[in-house]
């Protein structure tokens, strides 16, 4: 990693003013400045990823990611490093980062800098996140690809899929949701269970045939829009129900509303048939 000529210059971030987090205990990660950055943090990113972060003591959020990102790390028993960067005191260090805001996070892969955090998260997102970055060092010849632990539940429901029991997949993943609320793959999981459930042994010709007969036939409509995410037909649906979204009220326009948001939910977020149908969506409603 070249640096860039102001290397020395300071950053500032005095606009930070939060009351300061307890830091009597010690803080994680190895700590990095303008001596080590090059000679000792970047050549061990070609055996393992190394996370590092720029904090501020003077930032309760950066803290709190800090110590999140400590725990992670031990429980991943040295299959990636955690560095830091205090931008207090290895004010040159962040210059040469590019720090704005922090907390900052850059992962070096192989010499390479990536950033993935310019905001807090919590840590079953860093989880998350973590485990991307292990998966595509992984897939650049660093580091072993992360096996992801599942949940009881949720073998549950993979195993009833696969016998093809829908009902049981549902409940399990309900189970599971019960147990971890904020859980991203449980909530997926249960939508496309529940998508296979709705459309199960459906003429997906005669529903489509049905909606064009009756156009406010709220029931007709909402199956054609399934059949046709199930299909592939993503425009077509969101289309479907934006419209009755827009004439509907009350109780009806909130069902449908609900409905839309699930099958947003199964397509991927940066899908542009996605990204569209989420902002007409917005104006509809405001």
């Amino acid at each position: 990693m070249s640096l860039p000529p102001n290397f020395s210059q300071a950053v500032d971030l005095s606009s930070l003013g939060k009351p300061a987090p307890d830091t009597s205990t010690p803080m994680p990660g190895m700590e990095v400045t303008a001596e080590n950055l090059q000679t000792e943090v970047i050549p061990l990113s070609s055996t393992k990823p190394v996370v590092l972060l720029c904090w501020s003591v003077r930032s309760v959020e950066s803290v709190e990611t800090l110590r999140a990102l400590g725990n992670i790390e031990a429980a991943d028993k040295g299959t990636w490093i955690l560095a830091t960067v205090d931008i207090d005191t290895q004010a040159p260090v962040a210059q040469a980062l590019q720090v704005r805001t922090i907390p900052y996070g850059i992962v070096f892969i192989g010499g390479q800098a990536i950033p993935f955090l310019e905001q807090p998260l919590s840590e079953t997102q860093l989880r998350e996140v973590i485990t991307k970055i292990l998966t595509l060092a992984a897939q650049q010849g660093i580091g072993d690809e992360p096996v992801e632990p599942t949940e009881p539940e949720e073998d549950e429901a993979l195993a009833a899929l696969n016998e093809g029991d829908y009902e049981t997949a549902e409940a399990a993943y309900k189970r599971l949701l019960d147990r971890k609320p904020n859980d991203h793959f449980a909530k997926l999981g249960l939508s496309q269970v529940q998508l296979l459930i709705r459309t199960y042994g459906i003429d997906g010709q005669k529903i489509m045939e049905d909606a064009i007969r009756n156009p406010d036939d709220i029931a007709v409509q909402l199956k054609c829009a399934d059949v046709e995410v199930m299909s592939g037909y993503l425009e077509p649906a969101f289309e479907r129900l934006l419209k009755l979204v827009v004439i509907l009220d009350g109780e009806e326009q909130k069902a449908v509303k609900e409905r839309l948001l699930e099958l947003f939910s199964l397509a991927d977020p940066a899908d542009p048939r996605v990204i569209k149908a989420r902002a007409a969506l917005a104006n509809a409603l405001f």
